[in-house]
Order: C-alpha cells, then structure tokens, then sequence
C-alpha cells in the first residue's frame, strides 16, 4: 500500500480588487457592516475583459503547481477538479484543463460539493494514489462567483461574501508511511440542501420558460443562504469532523501545527479556533483578503501558507470544510 504526498501546490487569483467601499457604491452597505459580519475587508472579482474562467484559473495554479512539484503537465495521470461554477453546464472544466495543459488524454473528473469540494476531491485522489492506480493526480478548486450575484441591495446578503480565484496541488505516490494525507472523512445531510443553494438554472427551469418568465423579481437564479441555520450547523459540523480526523490518528488539538479551515465566514473560524483551544500561530485565514472563493479557498489558503513558511516538513496540518448540501469533510496531512 503506498501513501499519497502533497508535492507541488500552487493558487492564482484575479487582479481586480474589490473593497467593501467598492460594494457600498453599488449597495446600501458599509464597510464597518461587512467586515462585523464577515470579517471580509476586500475580494478578487474576475474582469469580464479578461481571459479568466474556472478552466483558466484552475489551469494558471495547476501549472505553479505542477511546476513547484517538479514535474512537467505529461506527468500527470489524472485531473480531479473541484466547483460550483463551471464554466459551461456541461461538460465540466476537468476537461478543459486537459486540453488546457496539452497533455494526453488522461482521465478528468468533476466535482459538484461546493465548499468542501476540494476536501472531497482530495479524498479521491488519495485513494487512486494510494491504491497505485496513478502515481501524480492533479486536485483543482476554482470559483468564478462574481458573474453570478446580485449585485444590488436585495442580494448584499450573498455578494459581499464571495470572491473569485483558484488553488491546485499534486497529489503524489510515496513509499514513506510517516508522511502524506493520514486520513480524509466525509459527510453529508441532503435535508438541509436548499437552506444554501442555487434552484435556478436546473433541467426543471430551462431557457424557454426564462423567456417567457422574463420576471425580475425572480430570485430563483442566485444563490440564496439561510445565514444564521447555516453559521449554527457549521460551528458544529467543523468541530465534528476536525475532531473525528484528529481521533482516527490518535491525536489532539495541541498536535495540529496548523488548522487551514474553508474560508466561509472569520467568525466560523474564530468559533472553532476558541472552541478547540487552538493559538493564532495554529490556524491560517485569508478570508479577509480574498472572501469566500468556495472550492477554491482551502488550496488558495493552503498554498499562501506554504509561501508564507507556515507550513514545514514534518508539519501536522488538517483541512475542514463544510458548506452547501449540506456537506462537510476533513484531511489530516503530513506535510
């Protein structure tokens, strides 16, 4: 049985800065309101005049993390790549990145688990890798947010929070049994899935019946987040599953060098790193920079931190997300 390596990481996100007081020129909001909610000061919104799409940016961090891997795109085996915003409805951006990166016809998956898709692919992977199907598989998270919101007072609830970009690593075989991803968990509880979640467009609201709706009153078609049920299952659900990760391996709290949670709201990530009794030097956000960048946020953070110097060989470092689903994961890595 092999184990799987993190050996090459890498993020790229768009270079239109978006401040809170950019937002309050568009909506009734401040600076002060956003950042007290979210702890959200500024995010990267995609120019339109720009070449940048899910497929483009997930490909522009694989490539820094192919590269930081020391491999070459041909080395890949297999493409993993993790959004809620593809940029077609189908097929999916896994593909794209292949042709993207020139590389021969290797297999591509998608993966459709919002903020904890990238956990999720990860997991996959881990499992291909381990299991000595493949040798180097590439995980994408990448978002494009900023094309879909509701730019005006009536969505500020949602548009404040999300930003755009994309993070990649290389998951790698390895014979070291003391190094790489320890163990990965998954969740899931569907009866909560429409308190955040997008209804419109779906294969029940095609095309025709836009037109002839021609409604602007219909919300339908952008996300929709029932914030307060949603901070009160995360604050949960991010313990759980931290905890679930750190007792699988025979760990506490106090062994984690570094905690990288999804980067949902600072005030999750405050509740857990009080809750779990962790310092600050033990937990990485970036969220005040870059928002909410869904399946992008773990590797965007992850990556940072890594250029950062904060995480280091032999370093424990545990992922958890929990998001839209609803649905919630941790890896425990390491490094």
């Amino acid at each position: 049985m092999y184990t799987s390596q993190i050996t090459g990481i890498g993020h790229y996100v768009p270079e239109n800065v978006v401040t809170n007081n950019d937002l309050a020129s568009m909506m009734e909001t401040t600076d002060e309101w956003i950042q007290e909610r979210t702890g959200i000061q500024e995010r990267r919104w995609v120019d339109p005049k720009t070449d940048d799409m899910p497929s483009t940016m997930g490909t522009k961090a694989a490539l820094k993390a192919i590269e930081n891997a020391g491999l070459t795109p041909e080395d890949i085996d297999f493409i993993i790549f993790a959004t809620l915003s593809p940029d077609y409805y189908f097929p999916g951006p896994g593909v794209q990145v292949q042709e993207l990166l020139g590389i021969r016809e290797v297999g591509a998956l998608d993966v459709r688990n919002q903020c904890s898709g990238f956990v999720y692919g990860l997991s996959v992977a881990d499992q291909f890798v381990k299991t000595g199907m493949y040798k180097h598989v590439l995980v994408i998270g990448s978002e494009y947010h900023s094309g879909g919101l509701d730019k005006t007072t009536r969505g500020r609830g949602i548009t404040v929070i999300f930003g755009d970009g994309a993070g990649a690593v290389v998951l790698s075989r390895s014979e070291n049994p003391k190094k790489g991803i320890l163990s990965t968990h998954l969740h899931s509880e569907g009866k909560h899935a429409r308190e955040l979640a997008l209804i419109s467009p779906a294969t029940c609201h095609w095309v025709d019946e836009i037109i002839e709706k021609n409604d602007p009153e219909d919300t339908s078609y952008y996300p929709y987040m029932n914030g307060n049920y949603v901070f009160k299952h995360a604050v949960t659900r991010f313990e759980e599953v931290i905890t679930e990760a750190l007792n699988t391996n025979g760990l506490s709290a106090s062994d984690i060098s570094l905690l990288v949670p999804h980067q949902a709201n600072l005030r999750i990530s405050q509740f857990i790193q009080r809750k779990m009794r962790l310092s600050d030097n033990q937990v990485y956000n970036n969220i005040m920079r870059y928002g909410n960048t869904t399946a992008a946020s773990i590797p965007i953070a992850m990556s940072e931190a890594w250029m950062e110097g904060k995480i280091k060989e032999g370093d424990l470092v545990c992922l958890a997300a929990f998001g839209s689903g609803f649905t919630w994961a941790s890896a425990l890595i390491r490094w």
